[in-house]
């Protein structure tokens, strides 16, 4: 629900009412009693955006996305001596099964 700020024309009371949007004006003053009570043309709310993605900042530049891309390319490209990260050898990739064929022509 909006905040809706009132001034008493008759004796300069200022306040501020929580109102749904459909509700008529308030016109009698809290504090004087009289049917003077103004709604003022507010500023209205403030927008806040919450979590990540609203700022530039927010964003990684695009020399940073090419220069790990690199990094990344550079890693995987490293790996190629047979050796893991923390020095373990890799396995060798499975080699699929001769067929038949192949086996009976090499018992021959």
């Amino acid at each position: 629900m909006p905040t809706y700020d009132y001034r008493c024309k008759a004796c300069g009371h200022e306040l501020e009412l929580f109102q749904s949007m459909s509700e008529r004006p308030k016109r009698k003053c809290p504090s004087c009693g009289k049917s003077t009570l103004e709604r003022l043309i507010g500023t209205g709310g403030g927008l806040l955006f919450k979590g990540s993605g609203y700022y530039q900042t927010d964003y990684r530049s695009q020399s940073y996305t090419e220069g790990a891309k690199a990094d990344k390319a550079a890693q995987s490209g490293s790996g190629k001596d047979g050796a893991s990260k923390d020095g373990a050898a890799s396995k060798p990739a499975d080699k699929p099964a001769k067929s038949s064929k192949a086996a009976d022509k090499a018992k021959d």
